[in-house]
């Protein structure tokens, strides 16, 4: 897989260049965010490894600028040990982040994970449930005749859903699915992607297709 890898102190950046060459990924490297906006431009890569601390524009612009175009899969990098700034990175679309100090192990198995949810969906075919419909080949998803535009994550917790109509689903099970069980995510971070997703899904005319069944977690509701 081809990563784009953003940040601007050059021993972490090449740290983190090894580590995921090592992993059998080609790596393109940026220093600052106007880079980071021509390479994701020029290159499609498959993921994108962005710090939120750059100079000039910062990994949240840098954010906000490659999402108006592309899903692509962001992961931040931060060293802000900060809930808000965690939940702002996840409301602008990242899919997941790593706090600094990290180790490279721990980073390559968070990109791991991130690939394998969004390249693993385009295995299979299409989802529906009412009108709602997956198209997972694509990754692209469509309330009636209304398309809406997704993250990775958030299609990935949806196409969860979907594939168990009529289940509740904890909030373990859903973290474990997307994230390993394994994974240190938080509830908060959950309820970041389900929040954006609803929002989304409630534009497109099903405001009602996620229930939350209050002390249990979520199953699908009407759509």
């Amino acid at each position: 897989m081809k990563i784009l890898l953003v940040d601007d102190d050059p021993r972490l950046r090449d740290l983190v260049r090894l580590a995921l060459e090592r992993a059998d990924h080609a790596v393109i490297t940026a220093a600052d965010g106007q880079s980071a906006l021509i390479h994701a431009g020029r290159e499609a890569p498959d993921l994108i490894v962005l710090d939120i601390g750059l100079p000039e524009m910062d990994g949240f612009e840098v954010c906000r600028r490659i999402r108006a175009t592309s899903d692509v899969p962001i992961l931040f990098l931060t060293a802000r040990d900060d809930e808000i700034d965690r939940i702002l990175g996840l409301e602008l679309g990242a899919d997941d982040y790593v706090t600094k100090p990290f180790s490279p192990r721990e980073l390559v198995a968070r990109v791991r994970a991130i690939l394998k949810r969004t390249h693993g969906a385009a295995q299979r075919n299409e989802a529906s449930f009412g009108a709602l419909r997956l198209d997972r080949a694509a990754h692209r998803a469509w309330v009636g005749e209304t398309e809406v535009a997704l993250t990775s994550t958030e299609f990935a917790l949806l196409d969860h859903l979907i594939t168990h109509p009529g289940q509740v689903r904890t909030r373990r099970q859903m973290v474990d699915a997307q994230w390993g069980a394994a994974s240190a995510v938080s509830d908060r971070t959950l309820d970041s992607h389900l929040r954006n997703l609803r929002r989304k899904l409630a534009e497109a005319g099903a405001p009602d297709a996620i229930d939350t069944v209050h002390g249990v977690g979520m199953r699908m509701g009407s759509a």
